[in-house]
């Protein structure tokens, strides 16, 4: 049967956003620059969708004909992240947003813009040049004819990782997604995303809607379940050793008390550059919750995490593997990683979590294209 929901996909890397979406919608069209990330995703998807190339080369003329329900952008987000420089949406990697917003335009100039459009980044975005960047990309939304509404998720409802991300959207007036009329829900909308809205004007304001939909139902698996605790590669004792006389006094206790309670129990850690009494100096910084820090792409030695592993009272140390990186983000065993160690934790670092992309199908994006089919009927 032919999948009667169709998307574009732009900033696709290795087709996260395709694999949440799932097999009900049909993927028109799929883009990206990434060689590595381009080769993945004719791996696991083929190739007859996907366009390896500069979106700021791309045209309306470009794109299918077909109107699309949906159109997924992930921009890159290096320079709204807090973990980096902070240039904003106009600098460098940032600012592929706009031959993004450019494409969109002129597909509604054609008649054939998206009924949904999708923006996913890192909530950076929300305070970027004071909250500008973000009411700029909400006020072209809304300029553009459609209503806006954003939320933040975080991967921990769904995978052991702690993965905080903003999503934006913008809707057709033929499409409605279940919306509230009293305001946000908390799980969805922190303070971060309320402060970001009370400072876009009143007419942005006046298109804005607050999503209301099932909350996520919360994950069921822990670090622990993910990790491979018979991989080959672990660290030798020494090295181990080292690692942990590089965190703090108080860390370290709390290490002791796990090894000696005897329980199974997975970490990860990023080392970190800490200023203490005026000096420098480089700490491993671990959690033992049941989750692993954010992914990273692989840009500098400490952003690939340390995985710790406590069994029978003794414990281990290795560098995070990209299988255990991709299971975090969501992604099947049978999903056809690149062989490089590099290029698979770029792809996953950059992804989006792919049950994250299935809940918001669920949840928002199938029920407002009801709306939009029972219209059409009507």
């Amino acid at each position: 049967m032919t999948a009667n929901r169709t998307f574009f996909e732009f900033f696709a890397g290795g087709g996260m956003a395709r694999l949440g979406l799932g097999p009900d919608w049909r993927c028109l069209f799929a883009n990206d620059i990434d060689p590595e990330k381009c080769s993945a995703y004719r791996a696991n998807f083929g190739g007859d969708d996907l366009v390896e190339r500069d979106i700021a080369e791309l045209s309306a003329a470009d794109l299918p004909a077909e109107r699309a329900d949906l159109i997924w952008g992930s921009f890159p987000c290096q320079d709204l992240s807090l973990a980096g420089a902070r240039g904003g949406i106009s600098a460098n990697r940032s600012s592929a947003f706009f031959p993004f917003w450019r494409l969109i335009e002129e597909l509604n100039a054609d008649g054939r813009g998206p009924r949904i459009i999708a923006i996913e980044n890192v909530t950076g975005l929300l305070t970027s040049n004071n909250g500008n960047d973000f009411a700029g990309v909400i006020e072209r939304i809304t300029q553009a004819g459609y209503a806006a509404a954003a939320c933040v998720t975080d991967s921990r409802w769904f995978t052991p990782q702690s993965r905080p991300r903003l999503f934006i959207f913008g809707f057709a007036p033929d499409v409605a997604p279940p919306h509230s009329d009293t305001g946000p829900q908390d799980a969805l909308a922190p303070q971060i995303l309320l402060n970001a809205y009370e400072r876009l004007a009143p007419a942005t304001q006046s298109r804005w809607i607050w999503l209301n939909g099932a909350l996520p139902r919360g994950r069921n698996t822990r670090l622990a379940d993910i990790i491979d605790w018979g991989a080959p590669d672990w660290h030798e004792p020494a090295y181990t050793n080292a690692l942990v006389a590089m965190m703090s006094d108080r860390q370290k206790q709390r290490l002791k008390t796990l090894i000696n309670s005897g329980a199974r129990r997975a970490g990860t850690a990023f080392r970190r550059t800490r200023i203490e009494n005026g000096v420098s100096v480089q700490r491993v910084e671990a959690r033992f919750d049941g989750l692993a820090g954010c992914l990273r792409t692989p840009a500098g030695g400490s952003s690939r995490q340390i995985v710790f592993a406590i069994e029978n009272r003794t414990l281990r140390s290795r560098l995070i593997s990209p299988r255990e990186a991709a299971r975090l983000m969501g992604l099947p065993d049978d999903y056809r990683l690149p062989p490089g160690t590099t290029a698979a934790l770029k792809l996953t670092g950059d992804g989006v979590c792919v049950p994250v992309v299935r809940w918001l199908a669920e949840t928002v994006f199938e029920p407002a294209l009801k709306v939009h089919s029972a219209k059409k009927v009507a």
